[in-house]
């Protein structure tokens, strides 16, 4: 046996456990497909799907419980590579993976492979750099390693960046959390949120990292075999052959014909024509918000009066004096009001309901066309690099990602870790394309001209769930659904593509458990990063250095309590496009940890000063484009100024950390070569890192 490997037998049982595992997963599914055909209603299918498979995770986390503190912070460094692989891609499969990859390349085509390339490159930027000095250097925490390097500034840096990242990061699972139970069991989706949440708080806060791992690994084994399923079901059906990636591209070209015929159609011209009507009529609105106001708020009250005299149905009734009530009050709030209802509109108003053809390079513009379309490809292939440059530094620089470094029993089995990670990852990821054109050939080939009276049970169910998600309109009054008068949102079309596929409903809770899983996973994860982060590199190293092992790691469970209670009250307030709320998360991360920890690692001259000033710089740099770019920040921030004004070489803010990264490379930098150099003594954790069992020094 190799000294780096862990034992056979542990990985032979682990084997074992986890095919058993498997093969009751299947059955599982057998048999809830058989209680559903013999007449179970959907909200006891549902929910036996829920409660069965976070069951199963409490058991796992009951039976993983721990105190003691390298089992808690990094589950005893004994996970064999595959299996950290396999819990690391469940770290790394949340919501935003799951349910929003797929939704993102729905609704931005060729422009959303962004998320893809970046992410899966990322990881190829850690198993490079990062993976196996942290793990030489062998402790708990990201923000232990920059204060052994660079010293007690750094070290509170990053310890208040990994908290406020991962916040960011588990607010967007807890709001899938609730989004996925809602759906299963019919809940409201703020008593979906905090369901759902006690499947979170029972592994991290029972066993920490040791019962997150293993947990995650049996979460893994759900989520993909429920993401694979509907894509395999719906490649049979559309092309008589299971593997999807093998016909992409005849499907892809079949929904390039039909993308035509759709931009071409006289009904789908009236449609867009009606949209551009509203447009103006909000923008007027805009010219004289006050007067708008008055006559919205006397056009209702009319309606009201009228429903009343004419004795019509109370149902009617009542969804008028809602509408009322739901007036804005302030000239503030209609502003805000009548700006989104324009912006809807010209979207709408567009061809494909503001979708560009799904092969279009980056979906904007036309670099043989006049000025304004070659302008408008630049910017898309400009924005395009810079979110996959983004999301590689900032997936190298998540610190829930990089503490997976340290549960291997050694370095070759990091190293190894990584390379399964990408593997478990590519499986997800190799089939949301795939999953994201046979979805809309539904969309586009059957759905698109049924008339209003047939319209499917699932669109119905999602619109009452949230009608952000999903909502229709019959705009031009012929009763047929034209596609200008259907509007998804990304976050539902992995959740609703086995309806929308046709697929027997045992398929829709399948997938709604992996969604689950993703999330779940994720959030344990994080939730660990934030807790330990405060608990270890806060109050252990800061304030308390007495403090016991079991001390801390009580503290840490504490904190995962609190923190998953605020992250569920701000999730309650339904965070809008999931993935584009979590892709902040990475431009933060980047911007605070990469320059650091590269530099950190392979630069010896790299100063406690450079180190602090770069990660101010960086996180500062960041901050400030998000604030003068992002919408409602610029509102809570009172910024003036117009976007044009404010943006940088047209970069969207989603990618602020391609201008946070830089400033935080060029900042540490220049200040480390204007300070004095380390001493010897301080380089030693450094040498022993870069250097193991050697004599050789730069």
């Amino acid at each position: 046996m190799a000294a780096d490997s862990p034992p056979p037998h542990f990985s032979r049982t682990l084997h074992q456990r986890y095919g058993l595992f498997t093969l009751g997963v299947v059955v599982f599914i057998a048999l809830a497909a058989l209680l559903e055909r013999l007449g179970w209603p959907r909200v006891w299918v549902g929910s036996l799907f829920l409660f069965a498979t976070v069951a199963v995770y409490a058991c796992i986390g009951l039976l993983s419980r721990t105190v003691d503190e390298v089992e808690y912070y990094v589950a005893g460094r004994s996970v064999p590579a595959m299996y950290n692989g396999m819990a690391t891609a469940a770290d790394w499969m949340s919501a935003a993976s799951f349910i929003g990859t797929a939704g993102v390349l729905y609704l931005q085509g060729f422009a959303g492979l962004a998320y893809i390339l970046g992410w899966t490159g990322g990881y190829c930027l850690v198993a490079l750099l990062l993976a196996p000095y942290l793990r030489r250097f062998g402790r708990y925490t990201i923000p232990e390693f920059l204060g052994a390097r660079f010293g007690l500034a750094p070290r509170l840096i990053a310890a208040a960046a990994a908290v406020a990242v991962s916040f960011v990061y588990v607010v967007v699972q807890i709001y899938g959390v609730g989004l996925i139970t809602s759906h299963l069991t019919g809940f409201s989706f703020e008593v979906g949120i905090f369901v759902g949440l006690g499947g979170v708080l029972v592994c991290s806060f029972l066993g920490g990292m040791r019962a997150v791992t293993w947990t995650q690994v049996a979460q893994y084994i759900v989520l993909i075999i429920a993401y694979l399923t509907p894509v395999v079901w719906l490649s049979i059906k559309q092309t008589g052959q299971p593997v999807p990636m093998l016909s992409y591209g005849t499907q892809l070209a079949q929904l390039g014909e039909r993308e035509k015929v759709l931009r071409d159609d006289a009904a789908e011209r009236a449609v867009r024509a009606r949209w551009q009507e509203r447009a103006d009529a909000a923008q007027a609105k805009l010219r004289d918000v006050p007067s708008a106001m008055a006559e919205d708020a006397r056009q209702s009250a009319e309606r009201v009066a009228s429903l009343r005299g004419e004795d019509a149905p109370l149902a009617r009734i009542q969804q008028a004096e809602r509408e009322h009530s739901r007036l804005p009050r302030s000239e503030a709030q209609a502003h805000a009001l009548y700006e989104r209802e324009r912006d809807r509109s010209r979207t709408q108003a567009k061809e494909l309901a503001g979708m560009p053809p799904q092969a279009l390079p980056y979906a904007a513009g036309d670099p043989s066309g006049d000025a304004a379309a070659r302008h408008a490809y630049d910017s898309a292939r400009a924005n395009f690099l810079a979110l996959v440059l983004c999301l590689m530094m900032g997936t190298a620089a998540l610190p829930h990602i990089l503490a997976r470094s340290y549960t291997t029993p050694s370095v070759a089995e990091a190293r190894r870790s990584v390379a399964w990670s990408l593997f478990f990852i590519a499986l997800l990821y190799v089939a949301a394309p795939a999953l994201a054109v046979l979805v809309k050939l539904e969309i586009f080939g059957h759905l698109v001209g049924t008339p209003f009276a047939q319209l499917p049970q699932w669109l119905r169910h999602w619109s009452k769930l949230d009608p952000t998600l999903v909502s229709v309109e019959d705009i031009n009054g012929d009763g047929i659904l034209q596609l200008g008068e259907l509007q998804m949102a990304g976050d539902i079309i992995v959740l609703a593509a086995p309806e929308i596929g046709g697929l027997p409903q045992v398929v829709t809770y399948l997938v709604a458990a992996g969604g689950l899983a993703a999330a779940l996973s994720t959030a344990d994860g994080l939730l660990l990063t934030i807790s330990n982060a405060l608990a270890h590199d806060v109050y252990y190293q800061v304030i308390n250095p007495r403090a016991s092992a079991i001390r801390r790691v009580m503290l840490s469970k504490v904190l995962v309590l609190v923190v998953a209670l605020a992250a569920a009250v701000v999730a309650s307030l339904k965070i809008a496009d999931i993935l584009q709320f979590v892709s902040a998360a990475f431009s933060l991360a980047s911007s605070a940890f990469f320059p650091a920890l590269t530099l950190g690692i392979f630069w010896r001259r790299a100063t406690r000063a450079g180190a602090t000033l770069g990660m101010l710089a960086g996180l500062g740099t960041c901050v400030y484009y998000m604030a003068t770019n992002v919408p409602t920040l610029r509102t809570l921030f009172g910024v003036m100024r117009p976007l044009a004004e404010t943006r940088w070489w047209d970069i969207d803010p989603v990618s602020a950390g391609v201008f946070g990264v830089p400033a935080g490379f060029a900042v540490l930098v220049l200040v480390s070569l204007l300070t004095p150099k380390p001493a010897d003594a301080d380089l030693q954790l450094l040498d022993a890192i870069r250097y193991p069992g050697s004599d050789k020094r730069p």
